[in-house]
């Protein structure tokens, strides 16, 4: 116990205070002290997977079979060194994406899936042994593979509350250990990047992180350009400048953004004849002017668009209509022929019936007569009966 407390409050304790404050560090020490157990957050039962992620992870042979084999966290580790040579969610080759847009391609990881990458696979079996936060300390420190240290930060992404993130990632964002991200290689990239990416983009590859809430997002942002303002720097200046032309139109380089450059407009306000560097009512206008007339095309491409959708839906419909009447009409059709094409059956079966019913009457007359030829004949051969004949033959002569 008391080895777990020394490690919990040591300098590389994710919930170390670097403030200086001696009451913080207490509390921290406390807080050390208190348990060993990581909290999760979010969905405890999907570590805030991609849907069709953990569709192909639990279906994947390789999750079902050589991963079901590892019991300890040693063994995973073992197994994170030897198989992990990327950090994407999909084997290269394996997803077909072209061709499909919104919600089924891009990001958003719902259209065709693939062969799921080892790395993910690791990542939800480490999730299944539900890590100690001494096991997490330990991946993100390793000094074996690179790999292994970032998966246990991106478990750190996946899992851990967005406010304590920073915490966590705050020691390693000047790592400059470099490895390979992208399956197939080709992207060649400093941990500490990586770190910057996790913290700042929501988009991994093909697949998504859980989302930031906002106010943690924005606090976020200000640490890192406090941390590293000349990459703050950087990244505001590139950003495209639009202005406006003497027409009242937005000019744009590279994107469709909307917010103007108002240095930019000052000096085509002093191009206009603005020499003092301010802008005049008729600037202001002419600023208005361009955003209502911007906006008014913007409205009337919608109402386009939505004549158009109408229109075509409209074609639709009718065109199904049309069809469902054609497929009446074959149906009425394909009846009459049927009930015309049952009436020569019928008047063969009636045929076949009378003259099933003629010669059973032929056969049973022919029997009757072949049964009075018998007969006659037995009584001819028979003297009995010529006797008895006889008798009655006299009988009739006496009369007369």
């Amino acid at each position: 116990m008391s080895g777990q407390d020394v490690e919990g409050a040591d300098g590389g304790s994710p919930y170390n205070n670097s403030s200086g404050c001696e009451e913080d560090a207490r509390q921290t020490k406390k807080e050390g002290k208190k348990s060993n157990v990581l909290p999760l957050w979010g969905n405890e039962r999907t570590m805030n997977l991609n849907p069709l992620i953990l569709t192909n992870i639990l279906s994947s042979h390789y999750f079902k079979v050589n991963l079901y084999e590892l019991k300890t966290y040693h063994e995973v580790i073992d197994e994170i060194y030897y198989r992990v040579v990327h950090l994407e969610p999909w084997e290269k080759g394996s997803r077909k994406t072209a061709g499909q847009t919104g919600m089924c391609g891009g990001v958003r990881g719902v259209g065709a899936g693939g062969i799921v990458s080892t790395a993910y696979c690791l990542l939800y079996k480490l999730f299944t042994l539900r890590l100690t936060r001494k096991q997490l300390n330990g991946l993100i420190v390793h000094p074996d593979s690179p790999y292994i240290r970032a998966l246990g930060f991106m478990y750190i992404r996946y899992t851990q509350p967005p406010a304590d993130l920073f915490t966590w990632y705050d020691e390693y964002l000047e790592d400059a250990e470099e490895m390979d991200v992208k399956a197939g290689g080709g992207q060649i990239m400093k941990l500490g990047e990586i770190l910057k990416q996790f913290l700042t983009k929501l988009e991994w590859f093909s697949t998504l992180f859980p989302r930031i809430p906002v106010p943690i997002q924005k606090d976020l942002e200000q640490k890192l350009g406090e941390r590293f303002p000349q990459q703050s720097a950087n990244s505001r200046n590139a950003k495209p400048q639009i202005t406006i032309n003497n027409q009242g139109k937005y000019n744009c380089n590279n994107s469709g953004r909307k917010d103007v450059s108002r240095n930019q407009q000052r000096y085509n306000s002093q191009e206009r004849g603005g020499g003092d560097g301010q802008w005049n009512d008729n600037d202001h206008a002419n600023q208005w002017r361009a955003r209502s007339e911007e906006r008014r095309d913007k409205y009337r491409d919608r109402e386009r668009e939505r004549r158009r959708s109408r229109d075509r839906s409209r074609d639709r419909s009718r065109d199904r209509s049309r069809e469902r009447e054609r497929s009446r009409d074959r149906g009425r059709n394909d009846d009459r022929k049927h009930r015309h094409s049952r009436r020569p059956s019928r008047e063969k079966s009636r045929e076949r019936s009378r003259r099933y019913r003629s010669r059973s009457r032929d056969n049973k007359n022919t029997r009757e007569r072949h049964r009075d030829r018998e007969k006659y004949r037995e009584r001819r051969h028979s003297p009995m009966d010529f006797a008895a004949e006889l008798a009655r033959e006299k009988e009739r002569q006496r009369r007369d």
